[in-house]
C-alpha cells in the first residue's frame, strides 16, 4: 500500500517539503507521496488521529502549529523535549505518536558548525514564534555564550526566557540600532516570506564581519539578504536547513540516510525562481 506523508501548517503553500520528499521517495524507488496540508488549528487533533490510524505515515510540522501540536502526541524526544518544539511526528514500533525536532540539526548542519570561535560570538535571534527554540538550543550547543532574542510581542520573549534563563531580551523598537552590537544575527520570523510582508527598516549598520541567517528559504533570496549582499555582509539563506532538518526527517520515517545530490539542489533552486 502506498504510503502517505505530509506537511501540515497555516500557511503552507510555500513549502517545497513535497518537491524535497518526494525526489528522495523516487531515488530510492519507495511507494509513497508527500503533500501539503493547510490546516485549521481546531483540526490539530484530527490530523494527529490520522496518523495514529495508519492513514498517514508521517508528517512534518510548520508555523504555527511547532508547540500547539504538543498536547496531541503520545511522548517528545530528544531535540523536542529539549527545546518543546516538535517539526517531525511519527508512529514508533509500540503505536506511540512522537513527536521529534529535526530543526536543530538542520541549523547546525547548514550553518553553525562553519562559525569558527563561536564561544566570543554574540548572536541576535528575531522572533520568538516556533522554530526560535531549535535556533536557541542549536547556538548553546555550538558553544555561543552570548544570545540575545527580541520580538515584536515582549511577552512571547518572556516565555522563552523560563525555558532559556541565559537569554538576553531587547526590545523590538530598539532593534535597528541593536543591531550593530552582533555577530550573528537570525531571522526568524516569517518577514520576507514570499507573498509576505518585509522587515519595514532596513539592516544599515551591521558589522562587516557579521554573519545574517535567514531561515525563510522561499523567496531564495529576500529584500534583506539583497541588501545585505550589496553591503559584502555574510548571507545564508534557509534553504540548507531547510535540506538537512528534512534529510533527518526523511531517516526517520525511513532508515535511509538520503542523499542530498547536485540533482536535488538543482529542483529546489528551479522551483524557486
Amino acid at each position: 500500500m502506498k504510503k502517505l506523508f505530509a506537511i501540515i501548517g497555516n500557511p503552507v503553500a510555500h513549502s517545497l517539503s513535497p518537491v524535497l520528499h518526494n525526489y528522495w521517495f523516487r531515488k530510492y524507488k519507495i511507494d509513497a507521496n508527500y503533500k501539503l496540508i493547510n490546516l485549521d488549528e481546531v483540526n490539530l487533533k484530527k490530523t494527529v488521529d490520522d496518523l495514529r490510524k495508519k492513514k498517514l505515515n508521517g508528517m512534518n510540522v510548520t508555523l504555527p502549529y511547532k508547540q500547539k501540536i504538543i498536547p496531541f502526541v503520545d511522548k517528545l524526544i530528544n531535540d523536542a523535549k529539549l527545546t518543546n518544539s516538535v517539526n517531525t511526528i511519527y508512529l514508533d514500533e509500540n503505536g506511540n505518536v512522537v513527536g521529534e525536532n529535526t530543526d536543530v540539526f538542520g541549523l547546525q548542519a547548514a550553518y553553525l558548525k562553519e562559525i569558527s570561535d563561536a564561544k566570543n560570538k554574540s548572536s541576535l535571534i528575531i522572533g520568538a514564534g516556533g522554530v526560535s527554540p531549535s535556533i536557541i538550543f542549536a547556538l548553546q550547543k555550538t558553544k555561543v555564550k552570548n544570545i540575545s532574542i527580541v520580538n515584536r510581542t515582549y511577552e512571547k520573549s518572556l516565555f522563552l526566557k523560563k525555558k532559556f534563563n541565559f537569554l538576553n531580551i531587547l526590545k523590538w523598537t530598539s532593534l535597528p540600532e541593536e543591531l550593530k552590537n552582533f555577530d550573528i544575527i537570525i531571522n526568524a520570523t516569517s518577514l520576507g516570506l514570499k507573498n509576505g510582508d518585509n522587515f519595514d527598516f532596513d539592516f544599515t549598520g551591521l558589522k562587516e564581519q557579521s554573519i545574517f541567517i535567514d531561515t525563510i528559504y522561499n523567496p531564495i533570496e529576500t529584500k534583506t539578504i539583497s541588501f545585505l549582499k550589496e553591503k559584502n555582509i555574510k548571507t545564508f539563506n534557509g534553504l540548507n536547513m531547510f535540506i538537512y532538518q528534512g534529510q533527518k526527517s526523511f531517516y526517520l520515517w525511513n532508515k535511509i540516510n538520503p542523499e542530498i545530490d547536485l540533482g536535488l539542489i538543482d529542483l529546489l533552486k528551479s522551483e524557486l525562481k
